[in-house]
């Protein structure tokens, strides 16, 4: 690898390209198994069913502050049109599965500059919410358990002043 990149170097008008292409898919945290498109449209497959891939989309982005425009069925899932400030969001939520859900996001500025930025923390924040839903669900099952009484075996006993029973 370090040789493509003292090839991609040393040609002159290449050396930009090249390392973009080197650096495309590298990723820190939770924009990390983000995919893309040619034209910086991001992808990611979640192991959750489409619904709840929705309703965390939702609630994620109403945390950013992103405003719905509208949401429609599709045949494949859902697909959600929503305004980040002076850019537009359009999502489009595929079922794969019965359980695997893909998300596509499409940030676009003045309808020609995309914004992976924008597209990728929207699908790291989805990630997000999806993760806290499951440890919180996680936690009150927990917590459910420990609430439940153990089974105790009755005992019968007699008071210490009762007559002992005739044999």
């Amino acid at each position: 690898m370090l040789g493509l990149a003292v090839v991609l170097l040393a040609s002159q008008g290449c050396a930009a390209l090249g390392l973009a292409l080197l650096t495309a898919g590298v990723g820190t945290g939770a924009a990390q198994g983000v995919s893309y498109t040619f034209d910086s449209i991001g992808y990611k497959t979640f192991t959750t069913p489409v619904e709840n891939l929705e309703a965390a989309t939702l609630k994620t982005l109403k945390r950013m502050d992103i405003d719905v425009k509208e949401k429609e069925k599709t045949d494949s899932g859902i697909k959600i049109s929503a305004k980040a400030g002076d850019r537009d969001v359009d999502i489009e939520l595929d079922r794969l599965t019965s359980q695997t859900a893909r998300m596509r996001v499409d940030a676009t500025l003045k309808w020609i500059f995309k914004d992976r930025a924008t597209a990728v923390e929207i699908i790291a924040q989805t990630a997000q919410t999806l993760d806290d839903q499951a440890r919180l669900a996680q936690s009150q099952a927990a917590r459910a358990a420990m609430a439940r009484p153990a089974s105790m075996p009755t005992i019968k006993a007699l008071p210490v002043s009762a007559p002992a029973p005739a044999r």
